[in-house]
C-alpha cells in the first residue's frame, strides 16, 4: 500500500478481492475507507471505466467521494484531470478517461435510471429502500460490472441481507466485528477504541450493540415502519404554487392545522417542524421543514412565523433538553400560550384541574402514528428525508419481558410527526397537557 495508509488484514483482503463484494460490518471499522481506496485504484488501473457511488442523501455519497479524491491526491495526483474536468463534489475524472461519480438516488432510484456503469457502490445499503434495486442492477447489464455492497446490518430482509446470506447470489462476503478490529489496532488506538466500545455497550441495549458494533442481523430487531407501509403513506406532492415558508409571510388558506416540533439537541442535530392538516377524517402532511438552528430564539421565531401563516389549532413540542426553553417561552407568549402542548414522554393531565395523571409513553406516540398509516388516515409527503427517518426507526422487544424499545438513528423528522399526529388522540378530550 502506498504511503500514509496502514490497512487491517481484512481490508487487504477486500482490496485484493474480485467480483461482487458484500461487507457486513460494525461501525467505525474503516469499510468506507477501504472501498474508497479500492475505487481509486480501480479507476487508475482501468481506463474508460465508470464507478457510481450511491446513497439516499447527497452528503453520504459525497463523503465517500471526498475519501477517493484525498487518496488520489496522495498517491496518483498526476493522473487527476484538471481544467474543465477538475474534481467536483459529485465526480472525479482521470486522464485515462475513467471517472467516479456520486448520486443521491432518493427512495425510488429515479436518479440513476438509464445509466451504464462498470462498478456500483451502494453505501449503507441495508438502509436503502428496496424499491431502488430494480433501478440499480440493470446498470451493469451491458458492462458485466460488479456491485460492492457495504453496510451495517439492518433487519433480516432485503437485497443486502440476501446478498450476504445467499451463496447463490455470487457475492464474496466479509463480516467485520468492531471489537475484533479494535483489538488488533496498534496502541494507543487499541485502548481508545476498546474503552469507547465498553462505554457504548453499557449505554446501549444488548441487541442494539450487537447490531451496531458486532454486525449481527437480529430477528428481534425490525423496522417499526416497513418500507411498504411508508411507500403506501407517502402519497402527497408539494403544491408548487404554495409559498416557500422559510422567510415568507404569506398566509396559508384556512384549515385545521397542527404543528409537531422536535427541538435539536446539543451537537448539531436538526430541529424538525412537521405540519399536518385535518381534512375530514384524514391527516394530510403539508410541510416537512428542518433547520440546524443554534439558538433557541431562532426556533421560537420560526414557530411564531409558522403560526402567523397557519394559525395552528395545537402546537406539540418536545420540551426535553433544549426544548424546555422553547416551550417556556411559547407558554408565556400570548400568541401561543393557549395552544402549545408539551409532550416529552412524561406525565399528562387527564383533566384541567390536574387531578388525575397517566403516563404517556414514547411507544404510545409512535404506535399512534403507525395506526394512522396502517388505517390509511394519514398521507405523507413524497420526501426522501421523511422516508429515511421513518425507515431508521427500530422496534426492539426484550428477551426477558414484553417490554418494547423504539429508537432510531435519524429520528428527528419522525419525532416531529408523532407529535403532530397525536392531535388525533388529543381531539376528543381537548386535553391540557402539562410538563412534570
Amino acid at each position: 500500500m502506498k504511503s500514509g495508509y496502514k490497512l487491517d488484514s481484512w481490508q487487504e483482503e477486500v482490496l485484493a478481492a474480485e467480483g461482487n463484494l458484500c461487507i457486513c460490518s460494525g461501525r467505525q471499522v474503516g469499510k468506507s475507507s477501504i472501498i474508497a481506496i479500492k475505487t481509486a485504484e480501480f479507476i487508475v488501473k482501468h481506463p474508460n471505466k465508470t464507478v457510481l457511488i450511491i446513497s439516499i442523501t447527497e452528503d453520504q455519497a459525497e463523503n465517500m467521494l471526498q475519501k477517493i479524491v484525498l487518496y488520489l491526491h496522495s498517491n496518483h495526483k498526476d493522473k487527476i484531470s484538471l481544467g474543465k474536468d477538475k474534481p467536483t463534489k459529485h465526480k472525479v475524472r482521470l486522464d485515462n478517461g475513467s471517472i467516479a461519480i456520486t448520486k443521491a438516488v432518493g427512495q425510488y432510484g429515479l436518479g440513476v435510471l438509464g445509466m451504464t456503469v462498470d462498478v456500483v457502490v451502494p453505501d449503507e445499503c441495508a438502509y436503502l429502500p428496496e424499491a431502488i434495486w430494480g433501478s440499480i442492477t440493470p446498470m451493469l447489464l451491458t458492462t458485466g460490472g460488479n456491485i460492492w455492497l457495504l453496510s451495517t446490518p439492518n433487519a433480516q430482509q432485503g437485497y443486502f441481507y440476501e446478498a450476504y446470506t445467499n451463496p447463490g447470489m455470487g457475492f464474496k462476503t466479509f463480516h467485520v466485528n468492531s471489537e475484533e478490529v479494535a483489538d488488533k489496532r496498534p496502541e494507543p488506538q487499541r485502548t481508545i477504541m476498546l474503552n469507547y466500545l465498553a462505554s457504548e455497550k453499557a449505554r446501549m441495549t444488548k441487541l442494539q450493540y450487537a447490531q451496531q458494533y458486532l454486525a449481527q442481523f437480529l430477528e428481534q430487531l425490525n423496522q417499526l415502519f416497513p418500507d411498504s407501509l411508508i411507500n403506501g403513506s407517502q402519497a402527497l406532492l408539494r403544491n408548487s404554487k404554495e409559498p416557500t415558508l422559510f422567510g415568507s409571510t404569506t398566509p396559508i388558506s384556512a384549515g385545521e392545522y397542527y404543528l409537531g416540533v422536535d427541538v435539536a439537541r446539543m451537537g448539531g442535530d436538526e430541529t424538525a417542524f412537521e405540519i399536518l392538516e385535518k381534512v375530514g377524517q384524514m391527516y394530510m402532511q403539508r410541510e416537512n421543514l428542518t433547520h440546524r438552528y443554534t439558538l433557541t430564539t431562532e426556533t421560537i421565531a420560526k414557530i411564531l412565523e409558522l403560526d402567523n401563516q397557519y394559525h395552528f389549532k395545537k402546537i406539540y413540542i418536545d420540551d426535553a433538553g433544549l426544548g424546555v426553553a422553547v416551550f417556556d417561552q411559547l407558554l408565556n407568549n400570548e400568541q401561543t400560550r393557549r395552544r402549545v402542548v408539551a409532550i416529552n414522554n412524561s406525565r399528562r393531565a387527564i383533566d384541567r384541574e390536574h387531578n388525575r395523571h397517566k403516563k404517556l409513553m414514547k411507544e404510545d406516540l409512535y404506535l399512534n402514528l403507525k395506526r394512522l398509516m396502517e388505517s390509511g388516515q394519514i398521507e405523507l409527503l413524497k420526501d426522501q428525508e421523511i422516508f429515511r427517518s421513518l425507515k431508521s426507526i427500530m422496534c426492539e422487544t426484550s428477551e426477558t419481558s414484553n417490554e418494547v424499545r423504539i429508537y432510531g438513528s435519524y429520528s428527528h423528522i419522525t419525532e416531529g410527526l408523532i407529535r403532530a399526529a397525536w392531535s388525533d388522540r388529543d381531539r376528543s378530550l381537548d386535553l391540557f397537557f402539562m410538563r412534570v
